[in-house]
This record gives C-alpha cells, sequence and structure tokens, in this order.
C-alpha cells in the first residue's frame, strides 16, 4: 500500500501510490546488466544456432505471426477483465475499454526497466486513484489481482508436473509441487472455515491483528485485502465470486501458451508435450522477478534452455523462443505505449479543466 504521495488526482488531493524503492536500488541494475552480459556472452557462444534460428524464422508466413500477436491481446484482455472484475467487486465503476488501455499500458512500462512490474503498479495505482477509486479498492485489487496471476501459473505447473512423463527438469519439481497444492489446498480449506465460522474468525483476526501492529506494511495490506472481502461477502457472498476472477487469471497465461504454440506452428516444429508447458511456467517465474526490461535476455535464455532440455534441437529452440518474444512483448510495447500516451494527455487535459473552472 502507499506510503507516500504522488502528482494530483485533479480535485487537489494528493494521489498516495507504491513506492517502487527496490526497483530504483543500484542492485538492480548491477544485476540487469549481469544478465545482460550474460545472455550476449551465451548468444556468441550460440552464433552458429542462432544463425539457423534465424533462417527458420525467415521461412514463417506472416499470418502466424499476427495469429500470435493477436492471441497476445485476448490474454491481456482477460488480465484486464479480471482486473475490472475486481473493481466491479469492490464497487468501482470503470469502463472496460478504460481498464483495457490502462493495463496495456501498465504492461509497456513493466517492460520498460529493471524492476519495471513496481513501477507498472505504482502508475496503474495512480491512474485508478485519478478515477475516483478509494486508496484501499485500488491497492486491494492490484494485490490480488496479482495473487490470482501467480496461482494461475501454479497451476499451470501443477498440470504440467502431474501430466509430464517423469523426465527432464519437471522430475525433480513433482514431489516439492505436490507438497505445495497440499499446502495451497489446506490455506484454502483455513479461508473457508474462517468465513463459515464467525468465532473462530475472530479469534484468527485477533491473532491476525497483533502481526499487523508489529509490521506497519503487512498492517496496510491486510486492512485493504480485508475491506475488499467484506465488500464482497456482503454483495456476492460465497467462493462463487471469485470463480470468474480466477478463471480469467488461467486464460491470460494459456493465451500466452497459445501464443507459443501458433509461433511453433508457424515454425513447422512439434513440440516436447507437456514438458513445453513445464519450461513456460518455470520460464514464467523466472521473468517474473524483471531483473532486465521486460526481463529480456532472461526468458529468451531460460526458455530456449529449458526446451533443448526437453528434446527440443538447439536452433529451433532459439527460434520458436524469438518469435513467440516478438509476439508477446515486441508487439505490444508500441501499443502499451500508444495506450499510456492518450492517458496522460487525458489526465492532464482533465486537470487542466478542472483547475480552470470557476468555483461557484
Amino acid at each position: 500500500m502507499a506510503h507516500g504521495t504522488g502528482e494530483s488526482d485533479g480535485t487537489g488531493q494528493p494521489v498516495p501510490r507504491p513506492l517502487p524503492a527496490s526497483a530504483r536500488h543500484p542492485l538492480w541494475w548491477l544485476l540487469s546488466a549481469v544478465f545482460v552480459t550474460a545472455a550476449a556472452v551465451a548468444a556468441v557462444n550460440r552464433r552458429h544456432d542462432i544463425a539457423s534460428a534465424l533462417r527458420l524464422m525467415g521461412a514463417v508466413p506472416p499470418a502466424w505471426l499476427v495469429l500470435g500477436a493477436l492471441l497476445e491481446v485476448l490474454s491481456l484482455t482477460c488480465m484486464a477483465a479480471m482486473q475490472w472484475w475486481l473493481l466491479k467487486l469492490g464497487g468501482a465503476r470503470l469502463g472496460f475499454p478504460l481498464m483495457g488501455a490502462m493495463v496495456a499500458a501498465a504492461n509497456a512500462v513493466a517492460g520498460a526497466l529493471p524492476g519495471g512490474a513496481a513501477f507498472a503498479a505504482a502508475w496503474l495505482f495512480g491512474q485508478l486513484r485519478r478515477r475516483h477509486v478509494s486508496l484501499v479498492l485500488a491497492g486491494s485489487v492490484l494485490a490480488v489481482s496479482g495473487l490470482l496471476s501467480a496461482l494461475a501459473l501454479f497451476f499451470l505447473l501443477v498440470v504440467g508436473v502431474l501430466t509430464g512423463s517423469g523426465s527432464g527438469p519437471g522430475a525433480g519439481l513433482r514431489s516439492a509441487v505436490l507438497w505445495l497444492t497440499v499446502a495451497l489446498v489446506l490455506a484454502a480449506t483455513a479461508v473457508v472455515a474462517l468465513s463459515r465460522f464467525p468465532s473462530l474468525r475472530r479469534r484468527a483476526w485477533r491473532l491476525w491483528r497483533k502481526i499487523g501492529v508489529r509490521t506497519p506494511r503487512m498492517w496496510d495490506i491486510e486492512e485493504g485485502l480485508s475491506r475488499l472481502v467484506r465488500h464482497v461477502r456482503v454483495s456476492r457472498p460465497g467462493v462463487r465470486p471469485w470463480l470468474a476472477p480466477f478463471a480469467l487469471a488461467v486464460s491470460n497465461w494459456i493465451l500466452d501458451v497459445a501464443c507459443l504454440i501458433a509461433c511453433a506452428w508457424g515454425l513447422g516444429i512439434a513440440l516436447p508435450w507437456p514438458g513445453t508447458l513445464i519450461a513456460y511456467t518455470l520460464t514464467q517465474m523466472t521473468g517474473a522477478l524483471r531483473l532486465t526490461p521486460g526481463s529480456l535476455g532472461v526468458i529468451e535464455t531460460s526458455l530456449a534452455a529449458l526446451l533443448v532440455l526437453y528434446g527440443l534441437p538447439a536452433d529451433q529452440a532459439i527460434a520458436l523462443t524469438l518469435l513467440y518474444r516478438i509476439a508477446s512483448y515486441w508487439v505490444l510495447q508500441p501499443i502499451g505505449w500508444v495506450s499510456w500516451l492518450l492517458l496522460t494527455v487525458a489526465s492532464r487535459h482533465g486537470a487542466v479543466t478542472l483547475r480552470r473552472r470557476p468555483k461557484v
């Protein structure tokens, strides 16, 4: 949650927003430089495979790249729909096209700098506040959407590990994933029990409150999430209201996987299933650290290396990874920055108009 103030929201009130302090730390830039250097060294060592990969990419019909880009747009639309749905559950009313533009712009911001996800969250938080979404609801929606997205990605990893053959990098993950799944099921059972039994909920709340008092940031997150959950329980009790945003979070990842499949079909590559699903999820988990702008070099190296471990020839793995990154990252960047520019101009125009309006 916010502990500082940002720009005006157009009403004369400062806009609190999260402080991406970790993204400003020099360590992020150092790690980014290290990973970029390592990726460059790997590229030099694999220059013959890269040359072969580029020849494979040159033979891909443009229609497959267009299809991959369209799937990525749909994936981003699902992410916007999830956050829009959560805002609707919390009582906020924003137009879906506006939400889609904000998510596209935040995605571009996230890909611009090391640790860009923190800057994107701060920017999106400020945009929601300018549109009169309460501080608590804006922070809660960002937190819950991040949690649902992480759970959806973990769900895909579980599917990949359970349907795997027990070979490759996923073999060593099977027991760890199963234990984590059991832990998540127990946590979900505890949440259901807390929602059903008021006396148990009061005791847990007193314990949680003590923890929150000792850690102010946890207290802020706790307060925001609890208010959002209370609002949803009053307006739409039960588990059903949460199924739609979780389904949208899963759809976001599935459409991204579909983009990878479309790129493989365009290259004429037979993917090693279900190892590809494990390679994809592990790559996305690594890329979520945002050690470089847009995880450039990190995702390319991780995905190509994992696909090779699952039996794909190096030149095909590199070609698939590069084509997928063109569709999933580079095509979306100009769309996001155009959205960012339009939203910024609209916000400033709205603020200027409000300042010039005569006071009654």
